[in-house]
């Protein structure tokens, strides 16, 4: 136990140590030296020297003055280097019209004001500062004499194209959705909203990576107190890198122990527009094409942006069939297991016989059949999701049918089990949100148990116990059964029945944004 002590002693010793190291390194103040080469021999052990590298020495002026530029190959636009950078600094036209200055700072004051065209350009006074520009692709000016440098906007690595989104298929609206690059996922919002009011916060999270996040509001719209918890969750991210958007929903997530979505993800940018429009906030990461808005409801996971570009009575359809594909969705295993366990008599006697008939020769109860053919399907959904597309889509559906057809033929599970299940997984799909249909197929399984124990009294307590967990469970402060509890008439317009346009004249009042109006049809904006 002493030897156990010691070595876990020593081993957290080290950790601390190598935690204090890492911190050193990137929290050094290291500030930049006049000697150019100085610099870049820093900048070289730094970075252990990388073939990706690139660094473009040179002089400028009649005395000579040394000067460098540093990049990383990749993550830079060399057009932008080569025709507004070098270019012009070793033309000799600016320098014949122009007196240099010897003095280094002067050198670089005049460079940046007077002769440098690149679009953004800032000054940098620690290696620490630096580093991050150039990590992010853009490139570092170097001037002998000067305890500056100039990071010049020069990113330019390749980007996917945009696309359709692949999770969150419509039929009628937009066929665009988010990239991986940030700046692309925010001109697209842009684009949908003009608003001088539309905001982007930009956050650096991760200790080593030190990844863009944007935080997007409307101000004037959204709650101020919503936008400020937002930023401080964030804020309390503490992670080496954030690769998805995924785990930032999970580091600020109110209850990481419930099995719902806490935070709406989306590749959509009109979902997310619709969302800031409402009174919510988004989240965007650099790197992923998943974007996370806030709060959520549970109304919000069977509504699709189709819901709104359709008319209201479609829309209306669309909603309830989405209601009732959940509950079959979640239950109806479960009250296969319960009616031919427990309680027969509640079935038709034309549909007993026909079950009873059914299941003649099958060697499993009830619960052992439906487990069992639940977990096949789960496996082959996995499976369809991880193997080539044109590959997955066979395995699925050449393989439901040759593992159901065989599973009967040879007596294992009956031809209503399969049916009950296929419904089963078809409803599923049809839920618009990917995650809350992975949250019902996780409740499947427990509610199936307990209806294997108690029957329908099993179903009927699961039902209450999921409803005092949805009734605590809240998203950034706004209670996760809203509108149903707490009961927000008003809000009842846009929720199983979506009324028409011209009467959703108000916001959320869930949102409790400061401008309540969002359409004003009588011609008076105090309404």
């Amino acid at each position: 136990m002493f030897r156990f002590l010691v070595q876990r002693n020593r081993s957290k010793g080290r950790t601390q140590q190598g935690e204090a190291s890492a911190q050193q390194v990137i929290d050094s103040g290291r500030r930049i030296e006049p000697s150019v080469q100085s610099n870049i021999a820093y900048i070289q052990q730094l970075l252990g020297s990388p073939s990706d590298l690139i660094l473009r020495e040179f002089t400028i002026g009649p005395l000579k003055h040394p000067c460098a530029l540093v990049a990383i190959d990749g993550l830079f636009d060399r057009k932008v280097l080569n025709e507004e950078v070098l270019r012009v600094m070793l033309s000799g036209e600016w320098q014949q019209h122009k007196e240099l200055p010897e003095d280094g700072d002067q050198l670089l004051q005049m460079l940046q004001q007077e002769v440098l065209s690149v679009t953004d350009i800032l000054k940098a006074t620690t290696m620490d500062e630096l580093m991050l520009e150039v990590m992010s692709g853009n490139a570092a000016l170097f001037v002998s004499g000067s305890h500056q440098a100039l990071t010049l906007s020069s990113q330019g690595w390749k980007s996917r194209a945009i696309q359709e989104p692949v999770t969150e298929q419509l039929i009628r609206g937009p066929r665009d959705g988010f990239t991986e690059d940030l700046r692309s996922n925010t001109a697209a919002i842009r684009r949908r909203l003009k608003d001088p009011n539309l905001r982007f916060d930009t956050v650096k999270i991760g200790r080593r990576a030190k990844k863009d996040i944007v935080i997007c509001y409307i101000e004037g719209i959204v709650n101020p107190e919503l936008v400020k918890e937002a930023k401080r969750r964030v804020d309390t991210i503490d992670l080496d890198d954030t690769e998805d958007s995924g785990m930032i929903e999970q580091w600020i997530m109110d209850s990481f122990m419930s099995p719902f979505p806490q935070l709406q993800s989306t590749e959509r940018p009109d979902r997310t527009s619709a969302s800031l429009v409402q009174g919510g906030v988004a989240i965007l990461v650099d790197g992923t094409p998943f974007g996370l808005t806030l709060p959520l409801t549970i109304t919000a996971l069977v509504q699709s942006p189709e819901d709104y570009y359709h008319h209201w009575i479609i829309a209306t359809l669309m909603r309830v069939l989405r209601m009732i594909a959940a509950f079959i969705a979640t239950f109806l295993p479960a009250l296969y297991i319960a009616l031919v366990e427990f309680h027969q008599g509640m079935i038709p006697s034309k549909l007993a016989f026909s079950i009873a008939g059914s299941r003649e020769g099958v060697p499993f109860p009830g619960v052992i059949e439906a487990v069992l053919m639940e977990v096949t399907l789960e496996v082959l959904r996995e499976a369809g999701v991880r193997l080539p597309k044109p590959i997955g889509q066979t395995i699925g559906i050449v393989g439901g049918l040759v593992i159901g057809e065989a599973a009967v033929s040879a007596g294992i599970v009956s031809p209503i089990m399969v049916i009950v299940v296929s419904i089963t997984a078809i409803a599923s799909f049809a839920l618009p949100s990917y995650t809350f249909a992975i949250s019902l197929r996780i409740l499947r399984f427990g509610i199936m148990m307990l209806a294997a124990v108690f029957g329908l009294f099993g179903i009927v307590l699961a039902y209450i116990m999921i409803n005092i967990h949805l009734v605590n469970l809240k998203s950034f402060g706004v209670p996760f059964l809203t509108p149903f509890a707490p009961y927000l008439k008003k809000d009842w317009k846009d929720l199983v029945i979506r009324a028409p346009v011209t009467m959703l004249t108000r916001r959320p009042q869930m949102l409790q944004t400061d401008d309540k109006v969002r359409m004003n049809t009588r011609g008076d904006s105090t309404q």
